[in-house]
């Protein structure tokens, strides 16, 4: 006859057969066939039961075999908490925590990390501080552990908390834990989302052994403080890389505004013979799309048309969706778009505010009621693109009934951004004092809304209104003193009312101040080379053809009538 040992672990075996293949049925036949032979009395079957229910998604089930076991040990317990963390019962795990006779770190790491898979950073700080308080009074058998300090540590990089990041970090050195790599590239990436990239270097610094991920973490940690130089400096002494080291510093160039700098390094990961991944190829499209270098985001298209997956994940569709529209490639965007499968809130709002922002405000409005119909919610970045494209095509009624339809049908508050957009739109109309009506029966902050009070000054100026125009740039000196370009629109509106003693006066006052206007620089793309433009700039390769060309267009221009105004144009 075989020994109860084998009998035990013969029927936790065919548990875990259950829970692998997702079978509720057969699970509750074994158990059932527990009841009758009284093995629902064992312990550590009922344990594999609980466990069974709980990852079967029959989380009452489970209830009932914990409230039904006669002898509970820890692991019962901790199998319970752990079933209704997992699912986001957090109440019944607290209450279950409260009753449990002597919790232990596994009973705290299972709330710990369900809190935090569940997005409840905050509360999974605050189940720390409550399991210290346990230890300080008196839970001699409770102590944290590794698994610990990680999950609280990436709660608190996920709050940018870095109060609660040094508290658990001096907490742990004073329980006396040995901060393995696992701790460690936590904290490094932790400290890093903090802004303190300077600790997480401390502590990078000071590890014996670090692997792949304690580079990456700090090349990260300088990234995201805007220290390139020193980011890349990590890189380059990294003993091995991978793809996600070539995308993390790809990524920190691109994010912060080096994205000529992000598809060299892009390139050289090519050299190396590094295969990109999905990240990747988000990355150097942000990048191309910033740059607004069309032809390559075409070559990146075709990298991914030739790896054969990038299209199943819809970071990437709805990165490429972006270059083409901020690009103005909207047919590629269309025909990318139709022929995507993957699709969610983000590639709507990019097709609808893409249109929008090319001037076919029609299309744009059309593809927002082909996603209503289709099942999708808006959301406020949805009713920017819809409220632009009401903008770009005149069409004010519309523009007015979707900020009506917005909070009304779809529950979404309309915010300033919101209004500025309309403010734009009635302006272009010449509906100025509704313009300034809305803008002052606008929410709380709109007085002080650099983007309405802007519209609403280009549209006072463009429909000759300059009292209204003088009373806009007035409002944006205020709330910009350092900004030049309010100086330059408050000084043209005098100088077009021939008051150019006013104009002068505006002038002296940038000048007491030690303000300069900003160079204006422009670039364009031509044959997979971007070619930069500075205001004045004549060290141009190619500016004798350049300046003939310039000088052929204004000939044309000045004979269908477009003649520029430069009577009052004020330059420093």
């Amino acid at each position: 006859m075989p020994s109860t040992e084998s009998v035990d672990q013969y029927y936790a075996t065919l548990l875990s057969k259950c829970i692998k293949s997702k079978s509720l049925k057969l699970g509750r036949t074994l158990h059932s066939h527990f009841i009758k032979t009284a093995l629902n009395l064992n312990t550590f079957l009922a344990n594999r039961a609980i466990d069974m229910y709980a990852k079967c998604d029959s989380i009452d089930s489970a209830q009932a075999v914990f409230d039904e076991l006669p002898h509970r040990n820890t692991h019962s317990w901790n199998t319970i908490i752990s079933a209704h963390s997992r699912i986001g019962r957090f109440e019944h795990a607290h209450l279950l925590l409260d009753e449990m006779p002597e919790p232990n770190v596994v009973s705290y790491n299972s709330v710990i990390s369900s809190l935090n898979r569940h997005g409840y950073y905050r509360q999974s700080i605050y189940m720390f501080r409550r399991m210290q308080e346990v230890i300080l009074l008196g839970g001699e058998k409770l102590v944290m552990d590794e698994v610990t300090v990680v999950g609280v540590v990436n709660a608190c990089a996920r709050l940018r908390a870095g109060y609660w990041l040094r508290q658990m970090h001096v907490a742990a050195l004073v329980a006396g834990l040995q901060l393995n790599g696992v701790v460690c590239n936590s904290m490094i990436d932790a400290y890093g989302e903090c802004s303190e990239p300077e600790i997480s270097y401390l502590i990078f610094s000071r590890m014996n052994e670090r692997d792949v991920v304690s580079w990456t973490s700090m090349v990260v940690a300088y990234a995201r403080a805007s220290r390139m130089v020193d980011a890349q400096g990590i890189f380059d002494q990294m003993p091995v890389r991978n793809a996600v080291s070539w995308t993390a510093l790809i990524a920190g160039f691109m994010q912060n505004g080096r994205g000529d700098r992000a598809l060299n390094v892009f390139s050289e990961m090519q050299e190396a013979r590094i295969r990109p991944n999905d990240f990747t190829y988000v990355c150097a499209l942000g990048a191309c799309a910033d740059l607004a270098l069309v032809e390559k985001g075409k070559q990146l298209h075709g990298h991914i048309l030739r790896r054969g997956s990038g299209f199943n994940n819809v970071y990437v569709v709805n990165a490429l969706v972006d270059v083409y529209c901020k690009c103005g490639d909207t047919t590629s965007a269309l025909t990318l778009f139709e022929n995507s499968t993957e699709k969610d809130i983000v590639t709507w709002n990019s097709m609808i505010t893409g249109f929008a922002q090319n001037g076919q405000g029609k299309v744009s409005l059309a593809l927002f009621n082909r996603m209503l119909e289709s099942g999708v919610v808006p959301n406020h970045v949805t009713f920017l693109g819809v409220l632009a494209a009401c903008s770009h095509s005149g069409l004010e009624t519309e523009g007015l009934r979707v900020l009506h339809r917005m909070e009304k049908d779809f529950g979404v508050q309309p915010q300033l951004d919101h209004y500025s957009i309309l403010i734009d739109l009635l302006g272009r109309k010449n509906r100025l004092r509704e313009a300034m009506e809305l803008l002052e029966k606008s929410p709380d902050g709109c007085s002080d809304h650099v983007g309405m009070w802007g519209a609403l000054f280009s549209a006072c100026r463009v429909h000759g209104n300059m009292e209204l125009a003088k009373r806009a740039a007035k409002r944006l000196l205020l709330l910009e003193p350092e900004n030049t370009g309010r100086y330059v629109m408050l000084a043209n509106v005098y100088a077009e009312a021939g008051r150019w003693e006013d104009a002068g006066l505006v002038r002296r006052r940038m000048d007491e101040k030690g303000l300069q206007k900003e160079v204006a620089y422009s670039w364009i793309e031509v044959r997979d080379t971007r070619h930069e433009f500075v205001a004045r700039d004549k060290s141009h390769a190619h500016m004798e053809d350049i300046t003939d060309l310039l000088t052929g267009l204004t000939d044309q221009m000045k004979d269908v009538g477009y003649v520029p105004h430069v009577d009052h144009s004020f330059l420093p």
